[in-house]
């Protein structure tokens, strides 16, 4: 039986994906190992009160272990002194594994260079597979020479897909046979009694609900081949369906009561479409809350199931729907046509220099944890209005692009010849699926000219973006993106610019960095010459 070791934080986009709630995140993962007849050997996993992006020392923070195959929290205190505590259990830890005690880790949001640096390392001297989302940790850990077979960020997971790729990976890996186990552990009355409000989360839910602005951008792509103009039709009834969408994902969001809290946010969704996706976002995160709690009060008072399933989620959905169709929709909708014209306004005031500061300001942004808080919010509101997005096609130049023209730089030119192995696989993801731009951060962190030509060649992509006036969408294949913008020529151009941009500003990066290293270690093997007297 292999034995699996779990590792991670609560990490700062996972937190609104799962990793606020560890135990439910956690108990994801082990009910799959379980699934595939695995071993959960150990674990250490830390979690702070709010996203790493924005903790400090003084954040709330718990360590969970495993103890009886079940994660327990073992500390409770300040993040400073979390992390003091999981460094200790950190060289144990690499002690197992050089004791070949462990056959394979999942990671999560690691931190490779200190809370985790003796579990890594070990992990890289015994070449045991790992897998793990965090783009950031995950680049880091294929760039020291660790054994990554599968690696993502993020963004659109759950705790259950993430669960069921980490093993299928792992099974793979080793030729096992596994059937990822897709109920949930049941505990309902548990779930009931725990405070909703903070699973309240606006980020997380419109990260989520990506994939159905893709589907729908996708479809109005397709309307505009004239074999298919008739699809015109369904991109205005996808249009419609966001805000049930996001009305969907709040509400199972909120309440955590699955199949339950999707009725009651289908229901919550349809009396809210007028009020756009704010509205179905107002009226599924208010179908959870009633769903929460009027499911408890209904296993309070010991009703059928069939009755409590009625109650809570049908009539909760209809009460949340009802509010928002009378009242807060018309007010939502202006809210977020005020946006949209916010942005409209900036773009048709200067469209080259919107697109230069926007260009700029992204890199900074996700490294500064405000890309999915704020960029990507604003992203799917526009996109709610025509399908693609000003700021979206900001993020595909901006990021996606740039990224890939610096992994290309180093699988032409790498300054050592192990870089070219680590930015392959980030190249490859950035051009076929136009995401996973944190593969860029090793060699944005280790050379400063090759961070700021991303920001000055983001920038760049920005301007051409403003000046071809594109809008488009980034998280699809970069050859299907031209085709999903308003201009597919300018587009290309768009994305050209800012990837040659980067690719030859870090080649001439590396090639400096290469020649200083050569002389160098010239220098230092030059044999010493003696004067004579």
């Amino acid at each position: 039986m292999k034995k699996i070791l779990i590792i991670g934080s609560s990490g700062g986009n996972l937190f609104n994906l799962g990793g606020a709630s560890p135990r439910k995140l956690l108990d994801e993962i082990l009910i799959q190992i379980k699934a595939a007849e695995l071993e959960a050997e150990d674990l250490l996993f830390v979690t702070a009160g709010e996203s790493m992006d924005t903790a400090n020392d003084h954040t709330r923070a718990s360590i969970y272990r495993l103890e009886k195959h079940q994660p327990v929290e073992i500390f409770n205190g300040n993040l400073k002194d979390a992390n003091i505590e999981a460094s200790k259990v950190d060289s144990y830890l690499a002690d197992r594994i050089r004791n070949n005690e462990v056959d394979g880790i999942i990671a999560m949001s690691v931190d490779p260079e200190g809370t985790n640096l003796h579990t890594i390392k070990a992990a890289i001297e015994t070449n045991i597979p790992i897998v793990g989302t965090g783009g950031t940790s995950m680049a880091m850990i294929t760039s020291k020479g660790g054994n990554v077979i599968a690696s993502s960020g993020t963004t659109g997971t759950t705790n259950r897909t993430r669960a069921v790729s980490f093993i299928s990976c792992l099974c793979k890996h080793w030729d096992i046979k596994y059937n990822p186990q897709i109920g949930g552990s049941g505990h309902k009355e548990e779930i009931a009694s725990g405070n909703v409000f903070k699973n309240i989360n606006i980020r997380g839910i419109m990260i989520s609900s990506l994939p159905g602005f893709i589907a729908m951008a996708l479809v109005l792509a397709l309307s505009k081949i004239p074999a298919l103009e008739g699809l015109g039709e369904v991109t205005d009834l996808l249009l419609k369906a966001l805000p049930v969408m996001m009305a969907v994902i709040a509400a199972k969001q909120v309440s955590e009561l699955d199949e339950v809290s999707i009725l009651s946010g289908v229901i919550a969704g349809v009396l809210s479409v007028n009020g756009g996706i704010i509205g179905g976002i107002i009226g599924g995160i208010g179908a959870g809350i009633l769903v929460h709690y009027l499911f408890g009060k209904c296993i309070q008072w010991r009703f059928p199931m069939t009755t409590v399933n009625i109650v809570a989620g049908g009539i909760s959905g209809l009460i949340s729907g009802l509010i928002v169709f009378y009242f807060i929709g018309p007010v939502a909708l202006k809210a977020g046509n005020l946006i949209k014209e916010i942005i409209e306004l900036a773009v048709s005031f200067n469209p080259v220099l919107a697109g230069t500061v926007a260009g700029l300001l992204i890199w900074p942004a996700i490294l500064g944890g405000v890309y999915h808080a704020a960029i990507l919010p604003i992203v799917l509101l526009e996109m709610e209005k025509t399908g693609n997005s000003f700021l979206g096609a900001v993020d595909m130049v901006g990021l996606v692009m740039v990224s890939a023209g610096i992994t290309l730089a180093n699988i032409l030119s790498p300054r050592d010849k192990g870089e070219a192995a680590v930015a392959t696989p980030g190249f490859m993801i950035n051009m076929g699926f136009g995401t996973f731009v944190e593969a860029a951060y090793p060699f944005m962190f280790s050379n400063k000219a090759v961070f700021i030509g991303a920001v000055l060649s983001a920038g760049l992509g920005g301007a051409m973006v403003g000046f071809f006036d594109v809008r488009g969408t980034a998280y699809v294949p970069s050859f299907t993106a031209p085709f999903m913008s308003n201009n597919p020529i300018g587009f290309i151009i768009a994305m050209a610019v800012p990837l040659l941009s980067a690719l030859i500003i870090t080649l001439i990066a590396n090639k400096r960095a290469t020649n200083k290293k050569k002389r160098d270690e010239a220098t230092h093997n030059s044999p010493l010459k003696l004067e004579s007297y």
